[in-house]
């Protein structure tokens, strides 16, 4: 009989507090977790839930006025958890390791990454220059980056995002840890490079034996690399067991619900079933269209043509030095064609680099493209050079961004928010009627006419997106261009504001744009998707026949790359 792996991360009856001027916040209640050798343990559940807040209490790295008030962690036999700061500094990177969510916030701009991979390992190896540099190189080689002796002298700036993360995953490899902690390490990237880094992850403990915990909100992430799972709610773990039986087979609503909620890729559903126990943001108010605000985007409903029309449209970007000395070139966007149809929800798919944002700002206006045309309502707008009339068509179609934070305005009241672009195109009569006017947009997407006196920073994830979509709205747009809306959500609020765009569209008849890197939910909400690769449209098909019937390779790829837990499951009953 094989004998159980050592438990190298023991973490038992683990509180975790929180004071503040209104009360102490408990952000872990009772938490007991243990993390073996050769293992991968998933820790899943909402925003808030308590999830990276686990891992950096074991890694020391608690922010201010946040404390370890019960409970244990023990690496390796030894207590960690009442360790001054010199001896976690000691154990930091030489025992555990933490890979970090934002690549480029976790790198020094400023230096290469030589510099700071170098300086990791002679912090914590007593090896000399020469064989710290040798032993960089070679983890640039083991994380997949080709051509490490040259890429290792360039500067974080100069790597993709999903080449950025392997620099990270190097750096928590330099001291041999024997326990890493990886929070959320593929939001944000592509199905493709998610796969590579995932592989990646997969062959460091099958090829080292270090015990890896894996932070996430994914579920298709979990169901990809995990091999337990500890789901997390509200500060506690609900659930804890093997991956195949808690997502086949879970035992707790919460779980379940969770589970029902991560968009399907095998069939295509009219609505996004919501978690339970989530707080809500409250009741939508179906207004009349007749007399509303909104209902003016009814007024071109008997134009015959496509809604937006693109043809042959590219976009280069030049870089180098002053008098074109030393300049290169990039074709972002190489004669991309597509037209969309009045209420259309028309996706964009491909992975990063692909081109997708580029067209979405090239459509909006953000940048001029090199080449081509782009149709709106029969005019062409890249042939109109006055500004009023351009800002007439621009101001029928919006852009909701991928963040809903860096898009807003952090000092500005969401009043004013959602205010400016109707103040900009003069669309009301008054101040009273702009009020007015912000009420009814807030109460439509479900926040309510009081969230107008708070600030940005007073709301969630998710309902900051509900302010992006309501300022959105505030021109009465007949065309929304969402880029990425729901790619730094999780499951639930993802749902919830997916929905929310559902019902808008079915209410106001709108048009969209919907860009994504994620597969699934391309499915639930696209019509018609077009696949991009390098700039250039490889196919374009109706979502069902996109996922049914792919027709070129690389579309094939892409969906090979899904989950395969998720490609084909039973409804799991929420309740």
């Amino acid at each position: 009989m094989t004998e159980p792996a050592t438990v190298l991360l023991d973490i038992d009856g683990l509180r975790v507090e929180f004071p503040s001027r209104r009360g102490t916040v408990v952000a872990a209640k009772s938490i007991t977790l243990q993390l073996r050798a050769g293992e991968i343990l998933g820790v899943v559940g909402e925003s808030g839930a308590g999830k990276s807040t686990i891992g950096n209490a074991a890694m020391g790295l608690l922010e201010r006025p946040g404390r370890i008030a019960g409970g244990t962690v023990t690496l390796e036999g030894q207590r960690i958890d009442d360790l001054d700061d010199e001896p976690m500094r000691r154990l930091r990177g030489a025992k555990i390791a933490m890979i970090f969510q934002d690549p480029m916030t976790s790198l020094d701009p400023l230096r290469s990454v030589a510099e700071q991979l170098v300086t990791t390992i002679r912090t914590h190896l007593p090896v000399g220059e020469a064989e710290a540099m040798r032993r960089a190189v070679d983890l640039i080689r083991r994380v997949g980056i080709p051509d490490p002796e040259t890429r290792i002298k360039h500067f974080p700036h100069q790597f993709s995002g999903g080449m950025r993360q392997r620099v990270v995953i190097a750096l928590a490899l330099c001291a041999e840890p024997d326990v890493i902690i990886a929070d959320e390490p593929t939001t944000a990237l592509d199905v493709s490079i998610q796969a590579q880094i995932l592989d990646l992850l997969r062959a460091l403990v099958r090829d080292t034996g270090v015990g890896m915990m894996i932070i996430t909100h994914d579920m298709g992430v979990i169901a990809e690399i995990a091999d337990r799972v500890a789901v997390m709610y509200r500060g506690e773990v609900v659930e804890t067991g093997p991956t195949a039986k808690i997502l086949n087979n879970p035992d707790h609503p919460y779980t379940r619900s969770l589970i029902s909620a991560v968009p399907r890729s095998d069939v295509k559903l009219h609505r996004f079933p919501l978690v339970e126990h989530i707080e809500a943001a409250g009741p939508r108010k179906t207004l009349d269209l007749k007399t509303h605000w909104l209902g003016g985007q009814r007024d071109y409903a008997d134009f015959d043509g496509p809604l937006l029309d693109v043809r042959d449209l590219s976009m280069v970007f030049r870089t180098g030095g002053l008098f074109g000395g030393g300049r290169s070139e990039v074709k972002a966007v190489d004669g991309v064609s597509f037209a969309i149809r009045r209420g259309e929800t028309f996706g964009l798919v491909g992975e990063s680099g692909s081109g997708k944002s580029t067209i979405a700002r090239l459509i909006t206006g953000i940048y001029r493209p090199t080449g081509g045309e782009i149709h709106f309502v029969g005019a062409e707008l890249t042939a109109i050079r006055k500004r009023a009339e351009l800002n007439r068509y621009r101001r029928q179609m919006q852009m909701i961004f991928q963040d809903p934070f860096s898009s807003v305005n952090p000092r500005m009241k969401v009043r004013d928010i959602i205010a400016e672009p109707i103040r900009f195109h003069k669309l009301a009569g008054s101040e009273a009627e702009v009020r007015a006017i912000v009420a009814d947009l807030l109460d439509h997407v479900g926040l309510g006419a009081r969230a107008a006196q708070k600030y940005p920073h007073e709301f969630s994830g998710g309902q900051r997106q509900r302010i992006s979509i309501a300022r959105a709205l505030a021109t009465r747009p007949r065309f929304l261009v969402c880029d990425e809306p729901t790619s730094a959500l999780d499951v639930s609020i993802q749902a919830q504001v997916l929905n929310l765009l559902k019902d808008l569209q079915d209410e106001l008849g709108l048009t969209m744009l919907f860009i994504s890197h994620d597969l699934p939910v391309i499915r639930q909400m696209c019509d018609r998707v077009a696949v991009m690769r390098g700039g250039k449209i490889l196919e374009i098909a109706a979502t069902e026949d996109l996922f049914e019937r792919p027709q070129d390779a690389y579309t094939k790829h892409l969906l090979d790359l899904m989950p395969e837990a998720f490609r084909h499951r039973p409804a799991v009953a929420a309740g």
